[in-house]
């Protein structure tokens, strides 16, 4: 898949949200499909607002060569901003209610998470462009979620993310939010390359969809808190779980349908398309292999009966499957897919758009090639 063709279906995925969130109308416009037995109707709208902006925001900040991407781009960056405003702003008819639903496990320090990772991945577009308003709007958000317990898991990577966009924003934050959270992780380590989410290991993609994207964020952050040996081994491991995940996708592009969330769709592969932004890919993992699976990837996941006739996300990992929806699963849950555009952040000279596409592993492997046993990270 080319950079011309990530780019197409990125624009399709957010331009429903991006377009109804700019003019405050989200809530009136985005149908919630859900869980019959839960309500997120309250969390929605955010949700979809900071998980797409998370995805999207590296494509954002970063000027496109092409005319035409460029035209698109400022497009969207107006648009975002503009969604961020409606969001925020508690005179528009799209705002959270955030004080009144402030409770422990709250389901709005999840997506303000994600938003302050968008921030922290655009933060001149998403950050130093905003208006006084809602960059004001913005830092009290983030700050209303301190009022929020996360349980002993990947949500203390929500708190520590938000003090991350508050230092970037404010320079304050609660260093001890971060500092627990990154220590929590240390000793939940279980080996090659993967954490336990709490105390025990659940065998799903957390580890992409949250864990190992943000604990890079905070190393690059926090240089003062993490030191540099902390962080180099950090990263080995982000390398070795990235190069696990490249070789999960199978010849089809489809790939092992396991644990909860799996609605996210081609967001399970986050943490990749992480490394191909950040241009630290496995060693085994070439960028134009890389770019080759996750275009197989999104090509399986976010084909066109991923969309409601309406143009938003269906809940589903391959079409319409409402079933693979948990409770805490709605429609704006789905924009969690974006993050798997973030190689979209690097300009179109990079390697990982120029090198020629190689099969993945899992294709070569089942073609016949003969190729080197895979080991552990020792580490």
């Amino acid at each position: 898949m080319k950079r011309n063709e990530f780019l197409s279906i990125l624009l399709r995925l957010s331009r429903p949200v991006l377009e109804a969130g700019a003019q405050g109308k989200l809530r009136e416009t985005m149908t919630v499909e859900g869980h019959p037995d839960a309500n997120m109707r309250p969390y929605t709208c955010f949700e979809a607002a900071g998980r797409l902006l998370c995805g999207i925001a590296p494509w954002l900040e970063r000027e496109a060569a092409d005319p035409v991407e460029a035209e698109e781009q400022h497009r969207a960056r107006e648009l975002a901003r503009g969604l961020m405003s409606a969001q925020l702003d508690p005179a528009s008819p799209d705002y959270g209610n955030f004080e009144e639903l402030l409770r422990p496990c709250c389901q709005n320090l999840v997506d303000a998470a994600f938003l302050a990772l968008g921030v922290l991945r655009a933060p001149r577009e998403l950050g130093e462009k905003l208006d006084c308003r809602t960059r004001d709007h913005l830092v009290r958000v983030l700050r209303l979620t301190r009022e929020i317990r996360p349980p002993e898991n990947n949500w203390l990577l929500f708190s520590a993310t938000v003090e991350a966009a508050l230092k970037l924003l404010t320079g304050s934050y609660d260093n001890l939010r971060i500092d627990y959270a990154y220590r929590q992780f240390e000793a939940w380590y279980v080996g090659d390359g993967l954490y336990n989410d709490g105390r025990s290991f659940s065998l799903d993609y957390y580890n992409s969809f949250v864990i190992q994207p943000m604990l890079l964020e905070l190393c690059g952050m926090f240089p003062e808190l993490i030191a540099p040996e902390a962080a180099a081994r950090t990263l080995a491991r982000a390398r070795r779980y990235g190069e696990i995940l490249e070789r999960s996708v199978a010849p089809d592009g489809s790939f092992f349908a396991v644990g909860r969330s799996i609605a996210y769709r081609c967001g399970a592969f986050h943490l990749l398309a992480c490394l191909a932004l950040r241009e630290q890919l496995p060693e085994k993992v070439s960028p134009g292999q890389a770019r080759a699976a996750l275009g197989a990837v999104i090509g399986k996941t976010l084909g066109e009966n991923a969309f409601r006739p309406d143009g938003f996300l269906r809940i589903g990992l391959c079409g319409s499957q409402p079933g693979q929806g948990e409770c805490y699963i709605s429609t704006g849950s789905l924009y969690l897919a974006s993050t798997a555009f973030l190689p979209l952040g690097l300009g179109k000279e990079a390697p990982f758009w120029t090198a020629p596409e190689e099969p993945w592993t899992q294709k070569r492997i089942w073609s016949g090639e003969n190729l080197p046993a895979d080991h552990r990270l020792e580490a």
